[in-house]
């Protein structure tokens, strides 16, 4: 890995923000992962407006990482294996533009890293890979409430049921790059 000193930033949606911010949470060289809205022309939406499907925001997360302890591609890659990237605006039971698999880019570095990536990940799907590389817009975070869920909620059915396992399956494929 490259030693940079320097943070990025990756932004994700896939399904819904809680799930992601919980696996993210616990990447070694990840420094903060937010929970937010991005891709809509509506500014300031909230959690109620996006929850619609009408405010064109996807429900992403926002993750401030060290490239030097870990790399964009690597996000990515844990990111292809904790949500399905072949249903298109849906993740298990929630249906919806808002939960598309979506990867905001902020640089054509990150693009094709992106688009790498979607090629390399094709193979292990049965379906076509339906994620879209967007340019980034303006990221809205959400609301307090929906911060650090998971952490804060582990027993709630939504968290037993659907959280939890994805970060079961994480820690146990990805051991090595835990925080």
């Amino acid at each position: 890995m490259k030693n940079q000193s320097a943070t990025q930033v990756a932004i994700l949606g896939g399904g819904c923000f809680w799930c992601l911010e919980a696996v993210f949470l616990e990447a070694r060289g990840v420094l903060k992962v937010e929970c937010g809205y991005m891709g809509g022309p509506e500014e300031n939406p909230t959690y109620e407006q996006v929850s619609t499907g009408a405010t064109g925001h996807a429900e992403v997360v926002r993750i401030v990482f060290d490239p030097g302890a870990i790399e964009y591609h690597d996000l990515l890659e844990v990111f292809f294996t904790i949500h399905d990237p072949t249903t298109l605006n849906r993740q298990g039971n929630d249906a919806g533009p808002q939960y598309r698999s979506v990867i905001f880019v902020d640089s054509p570095e990150q693009e094709a890293s992106a688009r790498q990536v979607i090629a390399q990940m094709a193979c292990v799907w049965d379906a076509p890979i339906v994620t879209a590389v967007q340019p980034a817009t303006s990221w809205y975070k959400a609301e307090d409430e929906h911060q650090n869920y998971f952490s804060r909620h582990p027993l709630q059915g939504y968290c037993a049921l659907v959280v939890a396992p994805k970060v079961s399956k994480f820690l146990a494929t990805y051991a090595g790059r835990l925080a």
